[in-house]
Order: structure tokens, then sequence, then C-alpha cells
């Protein structure tokens, strides 16, 4: 018997743990000592891949998309930092439109960050060292190539892949030119801190003219 799609959608609930409190008024004066504070918390609860993150990037047109990509660094100068290549679907939008936002959700912890503002890339020397820092498999995988693109078929796949990993193995420092660092700098970070009997907690930071943040509190 099929399963009913909405009757399985009621019977889950989330947030089946004990979850941290969070008091906003505790908070730094900046976003990314705190986002650091609870990416590490999220280590230490167990949770899966703490580093991916949805990535949302819009067209030309102003249509919408989004994907999972890894986080490769964050920090005060060039904000959060993700990579691609320049000829994917999201290089074309970064491209046309730089200007994206990110989001994290940690389960573990009832925890979300969103995060966005103006996208910017990094010079051809140090996306080629962000690549060149990750294992053979993420170097095979860029030398393959061709994201985005149309595929005939799966063997046409297996067999990029294949010379992909030969090469990856052969020459560790193979070059990728179309390998890109994405830099998201920041001009809005919100933290999302779930609660059971749903008085989320949501403190923003939004930049200031200054070059500054200012914090407020949303309602759930």
């Amino acid at each position: 018997m099929a399963t009913d799609l909405h009757e399985l959608l009621r019977s889950l609930r989330v947030w089946d743990v004990d979850l941290p409190s969070f008091d906003p008024s505790t908070a730094p004066d900046t976003p990314l000592p705190l986002f650091t504070a609870w990416f590490a918390e999220a280590v230490a609860a167990g949770q899966v891949e703490p580093h991916t993150m949805s990535l949302a990037t819009t067209d030309e047109q102003g249509l919408p998309d989004v994907r999972t990509v890894m986080l490769h660094g964050a920090d005060e100068e060039y904000g959060w930092t993700f990579a691609t290549h320049a000829g994917s679907r999201k290089g074309r939008h970064l491209a046309a439109r730089p200007y994206a936002a990110i989001g994290f959700y940690w389960p573990a912890q009832g925890r979300q960050i969103r995060i966005r503002g103006p996208v910017t890339t990094a010079a051809p020397e140090e996306s080629q060292g962000d690549l060149h820092a990750r294992s053979t498999g993420a170097l095979a995988a860029a030398l393959t190539g061709r994201q985005s693109e149309e595929l005939g078929s799966l063997r046409e796949l297996a067999s990029a892949s294949e010379e992909a990993w030969d090469r990856a193995q052969r020459e560790p420092e193979a070059p990728v030119p179309s390998w890109t660092l994405y830099r998201l700098q920041p001009d809005e970070v919100e933290f999302f801190q779930g609660d059971a009997r749903r008085r989320h907690v949501r403190l923003v930071y939004r930049r200031s003219g200054d070059g500054g943040w200012n914090r407020g509190l949303l309602w759930p």
C-alpha cells in the first residue's frame, strides 16, 4: 500500500532532543564569534556535516535557486567562503547577480543561522590554493568539470571521472582554472534558537552605515 505523504508528515516530530537555551543579551557585538561558538557546539553535539549549508542565488531574470554546498571558511575580513566552478549554474548566477544567501540548519540543537550579502571572488591563485588544500576526491571532482551541463549517460560520467581520478593522483597540483573561491560579506546575519514550546529566539545582526553592526530581536 502506498504511503500517504500527508499522514507521514503529520506523524513526524522535530527536535526530539533537549535544546540549549540562548540569552541574546550575552551575544557578542559582531556575528562571527557567535557563529564560531555555535558551530563548535554543533560539532560537539554530534551534528552530521555541520559545515554544509544551503546557498541561494538568483538568475538574470531574478528567479531563485538553492542547493547544498560546503563552507570553506569564515573570517572578519572576507566573510563566509565557498567554492565552485565559475561556469556552473550558481557560478553563472553570481556573475550576473553577485548577491546570495546561505543557511545552516543544525537540528541536533534546534538551531539555524541565515546570512545574506554581496559576493566577490578571490584571486585565481587563492582559488587554486583552496582546491589543492582539499582531498584527492575533491580535486578529481573539480577536474571532471562540466558542472551543471547536460549529461548524455552515466557511462560518460564514469569514464570522465576515472580519467579525473587518475590525473588527480598523478598530479596533486593539477590546475582547474574554472575553480573559483567565492566570498559572501554579510549585510545581515540571523541566529535562530528553537524552543520546544515554540518560543523561538531570533537574534539578527544588521550592518550599519559605518560598517559596524546593529542587533535586534525578531518575533518567531
